[in-house]
């Protein structure tokens, strides 16, 4: 009997290796091999020169999901995003880029300036609502020094042309209320200069 079982045994076990070592063999058979990381920005700059933007960025999302330790994909979905003032989203994809790789300029530019677009005209459609008052004007206000002091300049946006955006005197006003400026509308960053 102990015969019998030892040779069921054998059996058994021969089965299953058998079987494993078949699917084995079928499954390195079908897995196709992802491109290499060089390959997959070429081909997604071929993409882009041919105006196939999806298709560059398909490329671009299954590069970093093979090499998910890299930025370089991240960061060239971003400058596509950015490209296209898609804004937003440029931000999200060059922070993918920065969790890589902190001290990355092109992800911190990419973040910083779409950041500067997107609040400037948010600030112009306030402006033109007339709505930009109280604290929310003094955080602008609060902003703008900090950018100017950053960049080292005293006006943010420069006049178009000096002769044409002459200062213009304040209206008169009650007692204790702020001035309109008429600029505001022109110039939306008319009161934080």
């Amino acid at each position: 009997m102990s015969d019998a079982r030892s040779i069921l045994s054998c059996v058994a076990s021969l089965l299953l290796l058998t079987a494993c070592a078949t699917d084995g063999a079928s499954v390195r058979a079908d897995r196709t091999q992802s491109p290499t990381l060089d390959r997959a920005l070429a081909d997604a700059d071929a993409a882009l020169a041919a105006g196939q933007t999806d298709k560059a960025q398909s490329i671009l999302k299954s590069a970093a999901a093979n090499y998910p330790a890299d930025k370089a994909p991240w960061l060239q979905i971003a400058q596509i995003k950015f490209d296209r003032a898609n804004y937003g989203e440029a931000i999200l994809n060059a922070q993918e880029a920065l969790q890589r790789d902190p001290a990355d300029k092109l992800g911190n530019s990419i973040v910083a300036v779409s950041g500067l677009r997107l609040s400037t005209k948010a600030l112009t459609d306030l402006s033109r609502q007339n709505n930009l008052s109280g604290s929310l004007r003094s955080e602008a206000q609060d902003l703008a020094r900090l950018l100017r002091t950053s960049l080292g300049e005293e006006v943010l946006v420069p006049p178009a042309n000096t002769a044409r955006n002459k200062p213009v005197a304040p209206a008169p006003s009650k007692k204790g209320a702020p001035a309109k400026n008429n600029n505001s509308i022109n110039d939306p960053f008319g009161g934080l200069k």
